[in-house]
């Protein structure tokens, strides 16, 4: 079976082409690690209280839980490829049962990342309903791409029971999701729009995206896009690919009617895009002229300082770009609706000015609105927290990709020590993770083969910092994205077509999320997060002060500490815990561990240090400033000792 081998949603692309004279160039101001955790305005790391009715109190970080909403809940195992929803089954929103969120909660969850929720773009007829038919021409895979919304006033009809009542059963959802004490978030995607946006949901008086456009002109700053005039759309094309695989369908004929033609999503001005563009979506303008100068007000330096009611203000009475106007007005909507935050796809494409305008809009409305930005631009990210006004960013380019290197055994932890203090004035703030949609599945072949590489990574990525923690649905049970599901490869699990998810589907367990039909392996596996988890969502000390142990215990002379353990600690008010993790697949015996006296806060000739983990205690006798412990770990294992 032929798959092609696109880019397709894998970011980021080259971010220097697709995002010129689209960033604000405003210069950085730091923000110090004390005003990162105690401005008014910085994010609370606490759950906030709003709507959520079962709430339990939490001691520690956010905890986000991904889930790719349209697999999610899919029992059906059949993954043909290219196959229909009727041949491969799809997840709906009422298999988030009472059960399924427990299940998500175990796992220290405070939000519920609800992934491909807005009405998209979709190969599948639901005419019956009103809407209308999508060219598969202009989509990616048989299900669609979920970042190429089509209607930004409802919900995606495949995950409904009831199309006709999609969004009264997305409504209920939220209700269930708040009873479970958990919060939602769901995906705003600023950047592009599909190619045939038509909303048939939208309030009275709201326009769609580009009705009212000039399209006689490339640009005008209330243009919701920008054209190439004269020309019309071409669809792109290239050798062996098929759209739908080759199966036959009504409007695959490689034509899409668009006169004149758009720029494509990721900033193409082709008439025909590269078929590695993002060809299913057109670039939304945000009054930026083709030569990146700005059609709208900018924000002054001293802004970075200042609170989101500040911010507000400063836009009260200034005209923007109608564009700004429509997304306030779609964020709204859904708050309104309950939905408690959002992920920004791809916010570095559009400018900081219009973030400021957006988030200070929406802490008006909710002040403790989580909002998590993508960003992959490190010398942007204080911009887009200071002047943007968002909680939280990727720690993508220097964490996550580190850390990657480290599980793969080609990197160093004194690298990854390295680029985690780079961001130490903004370390709340910037989310870690190890999977999520648009990254390989620890699991597959081309990241690490094994999902127990990802054991000590996680400890690490959890309990390093009080920055939020990321989970994608099925990574607590190995899933290895294995499946040829259609469009692009596999080791990410496809969010472009109807897909069954065997790991997550076996810990379903026909809708008891008990784990009945888990391996011994997925079974062991989904304990020791739970367990990790557990310490993140609940330890105080999660919260305090970050202490390295990685240089002094590199230098113990006739110890087999090396670059592939890394040793830390996290202490608040005096307690805390050290974490000391091993990534080598072999087992290391005699390593001295040594940690200084002053986090641990005691003066006694010995110490024992209880386990966190299903591991023994530790014992510390004190060597002049220093307690020292000798153990020997396990391949791929990681001890968690409180103090």
């Amino acid at each position: 079976m032929f798959t092609f081998n696109l880019p397709a949603r894998i970011k980021p692309l080259s971010l220097a082409m697709l995002s010129i004279g689209f960033i604000a160039c405003t210069d950085q101001v730091p923000m110090t690690a004390n005003k990162a955790t105690s401005n008014s305005e910085a994010p609370s790391l606490t759950a906030p209280e709003s709507n959520v009715t079962n709430e339990q109190s939490r001691d520690g970080k956010p905890v986000v839980y991904q889930v790719f909403t349209r697999l999610f809940g899919n029992t059906n195992t059949t993954n043909k490829p290219w196959g229909t929803l009727e041949e491969n089954g799809v997840g709906k929103f009422n298999d988030f049962t009472p059960e399924a969120l427990a299940s998500i909660k175990a796992l220290g969850a405070s939000h519920v990342w609800y992934t491909g929720v807005p009405h998209h773009a979709l190969v599948t007829d639901y005419t019956a309903y009103g809407i209308t038919q999508d060219d598969p021409d202009v989509i990616k895979g048989r299900a669609g791409s979920p970042y190429a919304v089509k209607d930004y006033y409802n919900v995606n009809p495949d995950l409904a029971s009831d199309p006709a009542k999609r969004l009264e059963e997305f409504e209920a959802l939220i209700k269930r999701t708040h009873n479970a004490g958990l919060k939602v978030i769901i995906d705003i995607v600023p950047n592009h729009v599909a190619r045939d946006y038509r909303s048939v949901s939208a309030p009275e008086g709201v326009s769609d995206f580009g009705e009212n456009d000039d399209t006689s002109v490339e640009y005008a700053r209330d243009n919701n896009f920008y054209y190439v005039v004269g020309e019309t759309f071409e669809v792109p094309t290239s050798e062996g690919y098929k759209v739908l695989g080759g199966d036959s369908h009504p409007l695959s004929d490689g034509k899409f009617e668009e006169n004149p033609a758009k720029w494509t999503g990721n900033g193409a001005r082709a008439a025909k895009p590269d078929i590695n563009d993002w060809y299913e979506t057109v670039k939304v303008n945000y009054g930026v002229k083709p030569d990146g100068s700005y059609d709208f007000a900018t924000l002054p330096e001293m802004y970075a300082n200042k609170d989101t009611e500040s911010h507000s203000a400063f836009w009260q009475g200034k005209t923007v770009p109608d564009s700004w106007v429509k997304f306030k007005d779609i964020t709204h909507y859904w708050l309104a609706k309950g939905v408690d935050g959002f992920r920004y796809d791809m916010a570095e494409m559009v400018p900081v000015e219009f973030w400021s305008y957006l988030n200070s809009s929406i802490k008006q409305k909710n002040p403790n609105a989580f909002l998590l930005a993508e960003v992959y631009q490190p010398d942007k990210y204080r911009d887009y927290l200071h002047l943007g006004k968002m909680d939280y960013l990727y720690d993508k380019v220097g964490f996550y990709d580190t850390l990657k290197q480290i599980m793969q055994g080609t990197g160093k932890v004194s690298d990854l020590v390295r680029v985690h203090k780079e961001v130490s004035d903004i370390a709340p703030h910037m989310l870690h993770f190890l999977e999520n949609h648009d990254e390989q599945r620890i699991a597959s072949p081309d990241f690490a083969g094994s999902a127990e590489k990802g054991k000590p990574a996680l400890a690490v990525s959890a309990l390093i910092s009080a920055s939020p923690t990321l989970l994608y649905f099925g990574q607590d049970v190995g899933e290895d994205g294995s499946e040829e599901t259609g469009f692009g490869d596999p080791t990410r699990t496809s969010i472009f077509d109807y897909v069954g998810v065997p790991a997550h589907q076996r810990y379903m367990n026909d809708g008891q999320f008990d784990g009945g039909q888990s391996t011994p392996e997925e079974k062991a596996l989904r304990h020791f997060y739970e367990e990790v988890m557990t310490i993140a969502a609940t330890n105080k000390a999660v919260l305090g002060e970050f202490v390295s142990l990685h240089d002094i215990n590199l230098a113990i002379e006739n110890s087999n500490y090396s670059e592939q353990q890394f040793a830390f600690a996290r202490v608040e008010n005096g307690h805390g815990f050290i974490v000391i993790a091993n990534f080598s697949e072999n087992s290391v015996n005699n390593i001295t561990l040594t940690i200084p006296q002053a986090p641990l806060n005691i003066d006694d000739p010995q110490q024992t240090l209880s386990a966190l983990l299903s591991h023994d205690a530790l014992q510390l006798e004190k060597r002049g400033d220093n307690y020292n412990a000798s153990i020997s770990l396990n391949g791929l294992e990681t001890r968690v000792y409180a103090f």
